[in-house]
């Protein structure tokens, strides 16, 4: 199995993804459970496209699913 912790890109998306843990912490009720969850969903949904476009030798289709869902 490939090693995706170690890299650079995937580092910076799973800090991206801690830091709107914290963020989302501090939003009001309502936002929390509509905004919140869906940044938090989606920088997690980042993460695992990450890890599974690595672990694949024609990275292509994932990164398409990756550039399909940063751009929502």
């Amino acid at each position: 199995m490939a090693q995706y912790d170690s890299l650079p890109i995937y580092k910076k998306a799973f800090d991206l993804a801690l830091y709107f843990e914290t963020i989302v912490k501090n939003f009001s009720r309502y936002d929390k459970y509509t905004i919140g969850s869906d940044l938090r969903n989606k920088s997690r949904e980042i993460c695992v496209c990450i890890a599974k476009a690595n672990s694949l030798v024609d990275k292509k289709v994932v990164l398409r699913e990756l550039v399909v869902l940063v751009g929502e």
